[in-house]
């Protein structure tokens, strides 16, 4: 008799998984587990059993078997891997510092002695989707105000131009483009906008997983005795975040070696 070179069970094998079914009462849990194979093959094997068939049985599938759809199904595999590559470099991977930045926004927990009704500080966050540098600031609401003054330090202190800016719908960052100051400053600085999908903020993935990576190595493990404090150490954590951290998105580089590493190539490498 002829058998497949893969097949998991031989005709012996098959008789002795129906003899331990149906002499010892062999649960069919302990026979999937003690051959390696699934509960459905195993309730085969013992229906083929009550008729003394214990011989492999090739697949009746002929579309399965056949060369021509098995080429056709291993294309349409190529074409989503190739498509799901493409969409992730479209959507992850910018060429050039600037390209997009993404900004997000965090209500901060309560400072030690404040009282429930107080107000409530923010952080704004952006981050260079290119070289992962880190921007922040605490200011006391989430306003297009604050949005607007968060957007000239990040101007500032950015070395590169910036193309785009990618937030969720927030107020302080979406509105009348008319007279909506974050809009406007955007404009006259020729940074084009870009927002999530509505309800679907995880889409603005780089700039929530900075926003717990700064609590959750900055704001839990320092206790700030002032707000003034609080802000001081955010500055220090910014440098670390950019010029120690190194980050495995960007080749396990810090922020400011993948800069370096864009802006003067030539010396990286002679380095």
């Amino acid at each position: 008799m002829n058998i497949h070179r893969k097949t998991r069970l031989t005709p012996i094998q098959r008789e002795e998984l129906y003899k331990l079914f149906k002499e010892e009462n062999r649960r069919v849990c302990d026979l999937s587990k003690e051959f390696r194979v699934s509960r459905p093959t195993v309730y085969k094997i013992i229906g083929r059993g009550h008729q003394r068939d214990f011989t492999v049985h090739t697949s009746t599938n002929v579309r399965y078997r056949c060369l021509k759809y098995g080429l056709r199904r291993l294309a349409k595999i190529e074409k989503r891997i190739e498509d799901r590559l493409k969409q992730e470099a479209r959507r992850y991977n910018k060429s050039y510092p600037g390209e997009m930045i993404h900004g997000d926004t965090k209500r901060l927990p309560l400072l030690k002695g404040q009282k429930a009704l107080e107000k409530r500080e923010y952080l704004f966050v952006a981050i260079d989707d290119y070289s992962r540098e880190l921007f922040a600031a605490i200011l006391p609401d989430k306003t297009q105000y604050s949005a607007k003054s968060f957007l000239d330090q990040v101007i500032e202190e950015c070395a590169y131009s910036i193309e785009c800016y990618y937030t969720d719908n927030g107020t302080e960052y979406k509105g009348n483009p008319n007279n909506h100051s974050f809009m406007k400053n955007c404009e006259e600085n020729n940074i084009s906008q870009r927002f999530t999908k509505v309800r679907r903020p995880q889409t603005n993935g780089k700039a929530e997983r900075v926003i717990r990576t700064i609590m959750e190595m900055w704001h839990v493990k320092v206790k700030f005795t002032s707000s003034a404090h609080r802000k001081n150490e955010l500055k220090r954590f910014i440098n670390y975040y950019n010029l120690v951290k190194p980050h495995k998105g960007i080749d396990g580089l810090t922020p400011i070696e993948k800069l370096i590493e864009y802006f003067y190539p030539k010396s990286v490498n002679n380095a």
